[in-house]
């Protein structure tokens, strides 16, 4: 994985989302990463809005392709540099409005180390 650029590294996480496939997506994180979310900090209020390690990650994804069959991410935007990825989309669950996202993604040595999910 540490040949991938940020930018491919992005286009695979936006991949692996889209086909809610928990493996790929996975691949993609350091065992230790931490992601941050307003979703957490609304559903699951003891997270405090973050999650560390891929155990974590692992189930808050499932729960969410569980909950949110139709979740798909449209891209809008990609911004990337050697070390982090700024990633605008468009939410898109069937029966919800659109919501428009911003996530940054760190990345080090071709892992995602931290992501930070904004919207409002």
């Amino acid at each position: 994985m540490s040949t991938c650029t940020p930018e491919i590294i992005a286009k695979k996480w936006l991949e692996a989302f889209n086909h809610h496939d928990l493996k790929d997506l996975l691949a993609l994180y350091h065992e230790e990463a931490v992601h941050t979310s307003p979703k957490l900090r609304t559903l699951r209020p003891e997270t405090k809005g973050q999650v560390k390690g891929k155990p974590a990650l692992k189930e808050w994804w499932k729960d969410a392709f569980k909950r949110l069959p139709s979740l798909q991410y449209e891209l809008d935007r990609l911004t990337a540099n050697n070390s982090r990825v700024f990633i605008e989309y468009t939410r898109k669950v069937k029966g919800e409005p659109d919501m428009k996202v911003a996530e940054l993604l760190e990345i080090s040595k071709g892992l995602i180390v931290a992501s930070y999910v904004y919207h409002g």
